[in-house]
């Protein structure tokens, strides 16, 4: 497999090559050159709704949203042909929702355009007195995901792209989320599959800020829990955040600002932990059979901002199978990497760690099952110990437990703001396979694939209340 294009390298050795769909290899694509031709958490927002709607009411749905194309803007030959369309996807018959096939890759762009990112400003919209948001799917994508839907191991993989992510895009070393602003989502999916080792993108999905704030409305809110305050205030954006730590139910405008806060010290880093929290929060409430009488205002929402390749039968099927997934098969990714020191470069950015890049491709990317990802010496997993129950005696008795075990790469973080009843066992990294044998060896907790943990670890124990009951009854 040719190396991408003269980028830095992991010093780790790369993993086997990446699998396609079809379980062949996938060439990196090559740079664009020439004319060639977010939010992510709206569009798991999006799917979500659809969901549950798809559980109750699937077949009006599908008469609801036939009359309105899902495309907002059309792709040219050229474009179209950047996404897989070889083999079908779908089955089903006209008394039966669609279901998948075979596994299926959706690039999620989440676009934020405001007036003055535009040549010509609408009417409506000068003379504001400041940068207002523009119902457009063509600016710089906010944030950008990878889903991949997979009937082969009953999982839904959500890949976090950080939107800072140094790449190449049409051939310039520059940030990932230009590429929507230069050439649309058939750029983006090349810049994404050229990152990602040549991973084959079926469809996309794009959703500007001001469908995740009426999306959110439309569902009726959701509740959070909110993990620190949160302050911030643009004037030049009427950007106004003001949260409280602790739990509550967003309604639309407050859920944007949970999502588009990232003034701390993680910056978008730590934005994208968060959308995934909100993401779990809202996939465990929002699927019930009330959601149905939402449909008439969740539909106008839909059709007004989002631009979708998918078909309506697609959507239908997606959402199906996101309605039939158990929440431990739904595994929350992050791209791996590092943050830039600023001796190296002017801008911020979040440098690709190829390696480890290649073994999640490989291993949530690949075909068929999963493959084990385990260490032989425990040694070198990195343990970080977060903890909840406020308990120092349970710190100090898990410490020792994991070093007599052979875990010495061990270190306490902060602590969780929350008391948790049920430890969490972090997979940070993706690496289910050490975090279930963890899991095991402790004897509580659930195992979860995501990356809430801390940044550098690859595991990271959450230490609940269940812990210190186990740790009494030892005693």
């Amino acid at each position: 497999m040719a190396p991408r294009k003269s980028q830095p390298r992991s010093s780790r050795p790369a993993s086997p090559p990446p699998q396609g769909w079809s379980g062949s290899p996938v060439p990196r694509r090559p740079a664009t050159k020439g004319p060639a031709i977010g939010r992510w958490l709206g569009v798991g927002v999006l799917l979500t709704a659809i969901a549950s709607l798809a559980a109750v009411g699937g077949a009006l749905l599908a008469v609801s949203l036939s009359a309105t194309p899902l495309q907002q803007q059309q792709l040219s030959s050229e474009d179209a042909g950047v996404f897989s369309q070889d083999a079908p996807m779908l089955t089903g018959g006209a008394l039966r929702l669609p279901r998948l096939t075979r596994p299926v890759n959706i690039l999620v762009l989440g676009v934020k355009v405001l007036t003055s990112d535009l040549s010509e400003v609408p009417p409506e919209l000068q003379d504001l007195g400041y940068h207002a948001l523009v119902n457009s799917f063509d600016g710089l994508s906010d944030s950008m995901l990878l889903l991949r839907f997979n009937p082969q191991t009953g999982q839904l993989v959500v890949l976090s792209l950080p939107r800072d992510t140094r790449t190449y895009v049409r051939g310039r070393l520059t940030k990932l989320n230009e590429a929507n602003r230069d050439g649309g989502p058939a750029l983006a999916a090349e810049s994404v599959s050229d990152l990602l080792g040549g991973v084959a993108i079926d469809r996309y999905v794009r959703i500007n800020v001001q469908g995740v704030e009426k999306l959110i409305d439309a569902l009726g809110g959701v509740t959070v829990n909110v993990p620190q305050d949160m302050r911030y205030q643009d004037d030049s954006q009427h950007l106004y955040i003001n949260l409280k730590a602790g739990e509550q139910t967003l309604d639309g405008n407050k859920a944007l600002q949970f999502l588009r806060f990232r003034y701390d010290a993680y910056g978008d880093i730590g934005r994208i932990q968060r959308q995934q929290m909100f993401l779990r929060a809202l996939s465990e409430q929002v699927l019930n059979p009330a959601t149905i009488a939402r449909l008439p205002k969740i539909l106008s929402v839909i059709q007004s901002n989002v631009d979708t390749n998918l078909s309506v039968e697609e959507l239908l099927a997606l959402a199906g199978y996101g309605a039939q997934t158990d929440r431990a098969n739904v595994q929350l990714l992050m791209l791996p990497g590092n943050f830039s020191r600023p001796q190296d470069f002017a801008l911020s950015y979040w440098l690709p760690d190829y390696g480890d890049i290649d073994t999640m491709v490989n291993q949530y990317f690949g075909l068929g099952t999963q493959q084990a990802n385990t260490r032989s010496n425990p040694s070198h997993i990195r343990i970080a110990i977060q903890d909840s129950t406020n308990d120092t005696l349970a710190i100090q008795s898990l410490t020792q437990a994991l070093r007599e075990s052979g875990y010495t790469n061990i270190y306490v973080d902060r602590s969780l703001p929350t008391p948790l009843p049920v430890s969490r066992i972090v997979a940070q990294q993706g690496d289910v396979a050490n975090a279930e044998m963890m899991h095991r060896f402790l004897g509580i907790g659930e195992v979860r694939v995501e990356s809430t943990g801390v940044l550098d670890s690859d595991i990271t124990i959450q230490l609940g209340q269940d812990w210190v009951n186990s740790h009494r009854k030892a005693l």
